[in-house]
């Protein structure tokens, strides 16, 4: 172990080193590749068959059976399983590549990676395949004092040194060394001077498939960085490949799903789930959407966006930051404003026409002025005696001859209900606005058009701060439905949002639990469809 992740394992007093290792160590074993695709086989305990193994343009490494090797995934030299060659180099080649050609001992997403801390493989640059580049590289490394780190033999018991391997514990760390101590820092160095060079030379060595499967990924991530928001999922798939993928493609250059390693867009996408990037499902029949993206993933995290989009790029950020401000559900509060049929009740505390009170306010003065001129039944406290100015105020004229007393709730509800109403909205971050009347209520109604086609129409959203044109992009991305903005007819400056189908269920989780809005202050609801089994 070092530190919590699995160092080495042992199968028969033989000793081998896990994917964390070989993450480190990419070189450590000769590597042969295979499709993404098939990763999820090899995870589930199946073995390398031939047919699975990618014939590179420069040929498999020269290995015997039983020699010990690394399986990596096209265009990633980082190691995803630790394999036994069950045949030789030469008799792979003989059998057609047809067959097992490794016996998989341990893989990344395993139980064994499981144990430590379960990191993604990191993204390695394909080394340099061409031999007079690579003696080029030798003499290099002659020139600069510096031996290859490690060599490796045709001699299948010496393809690994596993006891030049050692385990050193220093102060309760443990550190793992090679046939010479690696320092990481220039070993970062040289990687990373070393990989635009490498890219570079490696661009003409790589086939069209492979050129593509690049360009796949690189679109990719790009796509998820810069143009994708979490207000945008579920997001189509093939809205994604359309609309943001291809947006994403170098000028002069052009993705074609046909011409790459997966033949399909949905297998790509497969792929990435497996590597636990983005997750995909299917939400409608034969319909598959992306519904979760993991923005903290590294491979997300690490990819810088190409020279020429940085700009383009950044101004997107900025806008997605616009849209993506978090919205804050006003504070509504009912007032009344004192009317001139209720001003004798109200003058004697000092209040006039016009007066703004609270619902506790009114409620004060009232209790007040029953007590203070006596007017609570002296046989029945719950009730309050009418007089003249109460008679006047409160009663209508066919019961000032009828009622002589009132019960107190009656009383209340009598004095708010003939006092002016108004409310009192507080933005967050602005001063409360006073407003006069109820406030009217989000409207949420289903019309019928043409064809007996249904549609959501969404009335009076401005008057809880939000923009109805925001609303209308995030419903759409939602529901995958066609939404408009229409004027309210009848009025000069608002408007209403209609979207196809009937929506209540998807606007009551928007405006309900992500925007917690209460639900007093949105009237048809009850019209959302009802769910059950389909006939």
């Amino acid at each position: 172990m070092n530190n919590r992740n699995p160092i080495l394992f042992e199968i028969e007093k033989a000793l081998y080193p896990t994917v964390y290792t070989l993450w480190v160590y990419p070189d450590l074993l000769p590597a042969f590749s295979t499709w993404p695709p098939v990763l999820q086989k090899l995870a589930g305990g199946a073995d390398l068959m031939l047919p699975g193994v990618v014939v590179p343009s420069s040929g498999f490494p020269q290995v015997e059976r039983g020699t010990l090797c690394a399986v990596t995934l096209l265009g990633n030299r980082a190691p995803v399983a630790v394999a036994v060659a069950t045949m030789s180099t030469a008799e792979m080649l003989a059998a057609g590549m047809k067959g097992k050609g490794f016996a998989v001992l341990h893989t990344y997403m395993d139980h064994l990676w499981e144990y430590g801390d379960k990191s993604y493989p990191p993204t390695l640059a394909p080394l340099v395949t061409d031999s007079a580049e690579k003696e080029s590289a030798e003499d290099e490394e002659e020139m600069e004092g510096k031996e290859p780190v490690i060599s490796f033999s045709t001699d299948p018991l010496q393809h690994v040194d596993i006891g030049d391997l050692s385990l050193k514990g220093r102060d309760s760390c443990t550190i793992l060394l090679g046939k010479e101590e690696l320092d990481e820092n220039r070993a970062a160095e040289t990687a990373e001077d070393a990989n635009t060079e490498v890219q570079q030379e490696a661009e003409d060595s790589r086939t069209p498939q492979e050129q593509m499967d690049a360009l796949f990924n690189q679109c990719f991530f790009h796509a998820l960085k810069c143009k994708v928001k979490k207000s945008d999922l579920p997001l189509l798939t093939s809205t994604f490949l359309r609309s943001h993928m291809f947006s994403c493609c170098p000028a002069g250059q052009q993705l074609d799903i046909k011409k790459s390693s997966y033949k399909k867009f949905s297998k790509f996408l497969q792929c990435m789930q497996h590597q636990k990037i983005l997750q995909v499902k299917e939400l409608n029949k034969g319909v598959e959407s992306i519904v979760e993206v993991d923005w903290k993933h590294p491979d997300i995290k690490a990819f810088a966006v190409p020279e020429g989009f940085s700009s383009a790029s950044a101004a997107q950020d900025s806008k997605s930051e616009d849209r993506e401000k978090v919205y804050h559900a006003p504070e509504i509060i009912p007032l009344y404003g004192v009317s001139t049929k209720m001003i004798p009740l109200f003058q004697e505390s000092g209040h006039r026409k016009g007066s703004i009170l609270s619902s506790s306010e009114v409620r004060n003065i009232i209790i007040n002025y029953v007590k203070t001129n006596e007017l609570v039944d002296e046989t029945n406290k719950n009730f309050v005696k009418v007089n003249a100015i109460l008679c006047d105020c409160l009663l209508d004229k066919s019961e000032q001859d009828e009622i002589s007393k009132l019960r107190w709730d009656d009383l209340l509800s009598r004095c708010l209900e003939r006092l002016q109403p108004l409310h009192q909205v507080t933005f967050f971050g602005q001063e409360p606005i006073v407003r006069k009347g109820n406030i009217e209520a989000i409207d949420i109604t289903i019309a019928q058009r043409s064809s007996n086609k249904k549609v959501t129409i969404i009335k009076n959203l401005e008057l809880y701060g939000l923009d109805p044109q925001c609303v209308a992009n995030i419903l759409q991305q939602k529901v995958q439905a066609s939404a408009t903005i229409t004027p309210v007819p009848g009025t000069k400056d608002r408007v209403q949002v209609q979207i196809q189908g009937n929506q209540i269920h998807h606007l009551a989780k928007m405006l309900l639990e992500e925007y917690q809005l209460p639900r007093k202050y949105i009237q048809g609801l009850e019209k959302a469809p009802k769910l059950g089994r389909r006939k």
